[in-house]
């Protein structure tokens, strides 16, 4: 045989072994290294006090006393609510809602009320968050026979708002799971969504939120309504878990909802507040396969939100954000080991060792037999889809764990997010705490942006450019996971990588971008509100058929929406006026020719006489159909060029829109 025609042989066998080995790492073998090491008997060891032996739900992270440290608030069910402090002299937890009347806490143990849900944000603008105990009192579903509870810290000590008299009637008795906070019309106050658990039409979604003119917060008054009907969130469905943030829209807060027993929601901000179910529409319904935890996370680095959830007992979600502009779908890539169903709760996607790699951690309950949690990475490929490998969660395995709930926090400052699990439902257990085993070297960031009221701002966006890493987009998620509430920070992993910039969008679309120093690696960014004379643009409505317009050649500056603003919102005077652009976001507009590197880029100047600002370069570029050379500043923030364009299309260079005469624009985002 000639050695011509054996290569010819030899050729379509290599092929296909490649092909096979292509497959095998996307599916992955489990790695053997632990990622995971059990610290519950040296920081949170089991007694009465601090870590009892009862059955705990939610776990929210917040920080209740203003000191800059967070708090690991968890849902007690047959036991008191606990609020964990880290104590750095005596490298611990320990409860500060202490069962002592005198204790200013004393009240957020609330024993009788039999939580399952946590949340907390600032509903009243005071630049504290409040906190939100969803309680069910040992009903499923329908009505229940103990109230919810809304904490402030009022007269020096936390009271519930729901006992105020002006607010008897707004509080839910209603039996629910999830809640979460989101800021629907860009205020900086924050509204309280509750997915309640309905029984027939007994028990529809509520969305509770201060009533600006008839409270009076300097006094304690805070007068609470119940806006979810207006608002197009009253839904009679069997809630489960709850995300928020920009998952379709720009910069407005969407709210997602995994439902049982029925399709689940994914309410689109139509930039007044209101909102519109297109969960269908963008392929997410994924009806009846009963949704449970719920996380936000940019899995491919393209710079589009993705959902990954879990369904009990059924297959397990990893959805792709995809599509153009009013063609939006969502495309499950979860491999058949990540989709294997399993009695999941909690869903968790962060970066435990530092690596630039997202994790998704599946914690399950014990449901009739062991049910082990599980960790995934997802490893970013350029072009295509990540690599999906699973992991070994080590001591986090727990295949007896009761799972109900958790979070992730970096509560001793040491760069390494921490894992903090309870369990409950069919046997008491206590809190367990692990810390990675894996990634201690590695450099990483954390970002807190804050609201124009000092506190965290829950539902805005971070992007973190890098030096050679490219972009890296995390959602400070309103919600996440199941009856749980993550930290309030955007957590980067570096690697061996440094942080070059950031930009930061928060839920009234005012951008903020500043450069990161080598000295800032491996540290914490507070972010405060842009505080200066322009006003935020209307939030505008991105990529859902109904929301967005047919062509980007109608009139710019045009408001997609259709809606009504609801009566006495901020956005009800502003939303008829063109859509406005930040200044951040017009730098954005990336003049990119297909012809040349896809990683240059080039700022146009925004008004005479305004230097506009220097960003580092980005590969967050999606090619559209074929459209004349030209830029529409006010629709979907969009730049065409073209290397036959004078000057590449590029004004900065003395160019000019020229026809493209069939050239491919790019679309950034």
């Amino acid at each position: 045989m000639s050695l011509r025609a054996e290569l010819r042989d030899k050729v379509p066998r290599m092929l296909a072994l490649c092909l096979l080995s292509l497959a095998w790492l996307s599916e992955g073998s489990q790695r053997s290294e632990p990622m995971f090491a059990a610290v519950t008997h040296r920081l949170l060891p089991p007694d009465y006090d601090s870590n009892p032996t009862q059955l705990n739900y939610g776990v929210a992270v917040t920080d209740l006393d203003a000191d800059g440290n967070f708090e690991i608030v968890v849902a007690g069910y047959n036991g008191p609510n606990l609020v964990l402090k880290y104590d750095k002299v005596r490298d611990r937890l320990v409860n500060v809602a202490e069962d002592e009347r005198s204790s200013p806490y004393y009240a957020l143990r609330d024993r009788p009320g039999n939580a399952i849900g946590v949340t907390a944000c600032d509903i009243d603008g005071d630049g504290r968050e409040e906190i939100y105990f969803l309680n069910t009192n040992n009903a499923f579903s329908g009505m229940a026979t103990y109230t919810d509870k809304l904490f402030k810290l009022r007269n020096g000590r936390w009271e519930d708002l729901l006992s105020d008299e002006v607010n008897r009637d707004v509080a839910s008795r209603f039996a629910g799971r999830s809640v979460a906070c989101v800021d629907r019309t860009g205020s900086g106050r924050y509204s309280i969504y509750i997915a309640n658990y309905a029984s027939g039409k007994v028990g529809p979604h509520a969305l509770l939120e201060m009533d600006v003119a008839a409270s009076d917060p300097a006094r304690g008054i805070v007068v609470l309504v119940d806006v979810a009907a207006q608002a197009g969130v009253s839904k009679y469905t069997g809630g489960r878990g709850v995300a928020v943030g920009p998952i379709l829209s720009d910069s407005a807060s969407d709210i997602f909802c995994g439902n049982e027993n029925s399709p689940n929601f994914l309410f689109h901000n139509l930039g007044d507040g209101t909102y519109r179910d297109v969960a269908a529409v963008v392929g997410l319904d994924d009806p009846y396969q009963h949704g449970r935890g719920v996380a936000l996370a940019d899995f491919n680095r393209d710079g589009r939100v993705d959902i990954v959830y879990g369904n009990w007992n059924g297959p397990h979600r990893l959805y792709l954000q995809a599509g153009a502009p009013g063609r939006v779908r969502f495309r499950d890539i979860a491999t058949p080991k990540f989709s294997m169903p399993s009695p999941v709760r909690t869903v968790i996607a962060a970066d435990f060792d530092n690596d630039q790699e997202l994790e998704v951690f599946f914690n399950n309950i014990a449901y009739r037999g062991s049910s082990a949690n599980r960790l995934f990475r997802l490893i970013r490929r350029e072009h295509s889809d990540p690599i999906v490998e699973e992991l070994n969660p080590g001591d986090a395995l727990e295949p007896e764990g009761r799972g109900t709930g958790g979070a992730v926090t970096d509560f001793d400052g040491d760069g390494m997010l921490d894992l903090i699990l309870s369990h409950g439902e069919s046997m008491a257990q206590p809190l367990s705490i692990f810390k990675s085993t894996q990634g201690a070297g590695n450099n990483w960031l954390r970002v807190v942006p804050r609201t124009r009221f000092g506190a965290f701002a829950r539902g805005a966006k971070v992007v973190l450019f890098t030096r050679h890493s490219g972009a890296h987009l995390r959602i400070i998620d309103g919600g996440s996971g199941y009856l749980c509430e993550m930290e309030p920070v955007a957590h980067f992993g570096l690697g061996r990588d440094e942080a070059s910039s950031l930009e930061v969008t928060w839920p009234d679309g005012r951008v903020l971008v500043r450069a990161v120093a080598s000295s800032e690696t491996n540290s914490v960014l507070e972010v405060p509100y842009p505080r200066d004379t322009e006003k935020p643009p209307v939030p505008t409505l991105l990529e859902t058929p109904m929301s967005v317009l047919s062509s980007p050649l109608s009139a710019p500056g045009r408001s997609p929406s259709a809606s009504t603003p609801m009566a006495g919102t901020a956005a009800a005077a502003t939303s008829a006026a063109p859509v406005a652009l930040s200044p951040m976001r017009m730098a954005r507009h990336v003049w990119n020719c297909p012809g040349r590197a896809r990683d240059h880029s080039t700022v146009p100047t925004l008004q005479p006489g305004t230097e506009a600002p220097v960003l580092p370069p980005h590969r967050w570029l999606h090619r559209l159909d074929p459209v004349p050379c030209a830029c529409w500043f006010g629709l979907s923030h969009v730049c065409f060029a073209s290397p036959l364009c004078p000057g590449g299309g590029n004004p900065s260079r003395g160019g000019s829109p020229q026809p493209s005469r069939g050239k491919s624009p790019y679309f950034v985002f």
